[in-house]
């Protein structure tokens, strides 16, 4: 009989502990996970005052939470960005005068994070770059208005990395290097006779 109640205490045993260290971790998440909500109250921008030194954005002299507008001359919607605790927080977007979504990013604790999107007049995406903690990480690819690929380039806490490449509009390739521990490797110019400014081909004479 003691070998058999002998056993039984060490499963019993076991078992407690099981169920202790499943437990805990549930516990500490809970603790830890807070979601941010932001109020759904809206202010003009111009009616938010920047403190500088605290990196916050004040209305009625308290860190703001809510959404700052912003309207054009003609009434249309310029720009909407979200903020808790008086830090920029969340989705932020752009409008165009025609009211075409131009600019779309997210920011955590006042620094960009995840994708960041822009379009041109005509609905195309133009730009699309990822970041992290405010520091532009991984592939950023760029189009002209007509969908084709204008440049490649690729980012390692906010420095080029990689194989880096840009094309003209008629698809021809412009620039093509490699970035590696602040070096250039290759062209980073592959027609001398041509540059980009602004997207627009200027050529030499």
């Amino acid at each position: 009989m003691k070998p058999i109640l002998f056993l039984s205490l060490i499963a019993f045993s076991i078992m407690g502990c099981k169920e202790t260290s499943l437990s805990k971790p549930v516990n500490d998440v809970a603790k830890q996970v807070q979601a941010i909500v932001i109020d759904s109250v809206e202010v003009l921008k111009k009616e938010l005052v920047l403190n500088g030194n605290k990196g916050q954005w004040f209305y009625n002299d308290k860190p703001y939470n809510g959404y700052s507008l912003k309207y054009h001359s003609n009434g249309v919607l310029e720009e909407k960005w979200g903020f808790f605790n008086g830090k920029r927080e969340g989705i932020a977007k752009r409008w165009t005068k025609n009211g075409i979504l131009q600019l779309e990013s997210y920011y955590k604790n006042n620094r960009l994070e995840g994708v960041y999107k822009t379009w041109w007049e005509n609905g195309v995406v133009s730009g699309e770059a990822f970041y992290e903690n405010g520091v532009k990480q991984g592939v950023e690819r760029k189009w002209f208005a007509t969908e084709q690929l204008n440049k490649l380039r690729h980012f390692v806490d906010g420095k080029e990395h990689g194989f880096q490449k840009a094309w003209l509009a008629n698809g021809k390739l412009y620039v093509n290097y490699e970035a590696k521990n602040g070096r250039i490797f290759g062209l980073s110019r592959a027609n001398s006779c041509v540059r980009l400014e602004d997207e627009v081909v200027i050529r030499k004479k």
